[in-house]
């Protein structure tokens, strides 16, 4: 897809990028330090609560990245930012120069742009797996966007000390999905290609993953789970011996996953199941998923409500999201109807 990689017919892509690439050598550099003094407590300890999620001391330099950002951004023209951490920010060129100042609000004429600069934090701190920084472009509007104003979606992949390379994913709405990999060390360009799911069906011999981040919520996902492969054994003759599980605590490395093969499907049902479970969860947010779901759209998959139905929501802070996200059409059609008709057991059953 040559309109994704050309920065020139959208400066703003061209400016997601190179955004990208500044939270990653932030982060990597905290990393880097807090790996060369021998332990992690710099960027592995909570330093505050923001407006969606605990803020970690390796949150910190990147959300310092984005502010200086967007301040650069907004001087030259208006735009609304979306972050974690400080929830929505409205800010646009100063009458007479110089700084930027704040707007009311959306109706400004300028983008409106969703920012997790560390979606897989827990992940990254222990140097244990890459995270991604999540991004989505929506084009002005006078009021809060959501999923369906997404036009562009960044995926760029925040990798771990031992990584020699790392990869970014990106799609614009209608023109298809591509991806670079680039070497860790200088950045040099390894691979650049069309991103495209494939036609399999298989229902097994891969990862299926139901993902389950809170302990309290995981007896009740585990038992959808179970429902979901006893049907597919049943009615597919598949050998779920070979249906593999994965939690990474990653909706944006889920959804890369998804696009780049690995994953069968990737079903995130803690939104709609929150009303179930008596102890305090957490469940996705807009802002970790909304750019990803754009470009495994772009790409072929199938990402669709908890129930199979349509996908939308408010792209805020707050908002509970589910998805569930199939390789491909395929596969959606193949093992859909015996997800749903998990889901409706699940939830004749008393909570």
């Amino acid at each position: 897809m040559g309109s994704v990689r050309d920065h020139d017919h959208d400066p703003w892509e061209g400016r997601l990028a190179e955004l990208c690439d500044r939270i990653r050598v932030a982060a990597t550099d905290a990393m880097s330090a807090a790996l060369a003094d021998g332990a992690l407590s710099a960027v592995d300890r909570p330093v505050g609560e923001g407006a969606g999620d605990v803020t970690y001391g390796l949150d910190v330099p990147t959300e310092q990245v984005l502010t200086a950002w967007l301040e650069e951004c907004a001087r030259a023209g208006p735009l609304s930012l979306l972050t974690e951490d400080a929830g929505w920010r409205h800010r646009g060129p100063a009458p007479l120069g110089g700084e930027s100042v704040a707007l009311d609000g959306f109706d400004h004429g300028g983008p409106r742009i969703l920012v997790d600069p560390v979606d897989g934090t827990r992940n990254l701190m222990a140097d244990l797996r890459s995270a991604w920084t999540v991004i989505a472009l929506c084009p002005p509007g006078a009021a809060q966007p959501r999923l369906s104003d997404v036009t562009v979606g960044v995926l760029a992949e925040l990798p771990t000390s031992r990584a020699s390379s790392w990869r970014r994913l990106a799609a614009r709405r209608g023109a298809g999905a591509r991806l670079e990999h680039r070497s860790a060390t200088d950045g040099a360009l390894l691979e650049e290609c069309d991103l495209a799911c494939d036609t399999d069906d298989r229902p097994d011999h891969g990862y299926f993953p139901f993902f389950c981040f809170s302990h309290a919520m995981r007896p009740l996902v585990a038992s959808l789970a179970a429902a979901f492969f006893e049907r597919v054994a049943d009615a597919e003759g598949a050998d779920v011996r070979h249906c593999y599980d994965d939690q990474y605590i990653s909706n944006g490395g889920q959804l890369a996953l998804l696009v780049l093969g690995t994953y069968r499907i990737i079903a995130d049902l803690r939104g709609a199941l929150l009303s179930r479970v008596p102890a305090e969860c957490t469940s996705s947010r807009p802002y970790d998923c909304a750019g990803a779901i754009l470009i495994a759209r772009e790409a072929g998959c199938a990402v669709v409500g908890a129930d199979g139905g349509e996908l939308d929501f408010d792209l805020d802070t707050t908002t509970p999201v589910s998805f569930v996200g199939f390789a491909n059409d395929a596969t959606r059609a193949r093992l859909q109807p015996h997800l749903s008709a998990a889901w409706v057991e699940l939830h004749a059953t008393d909570p």
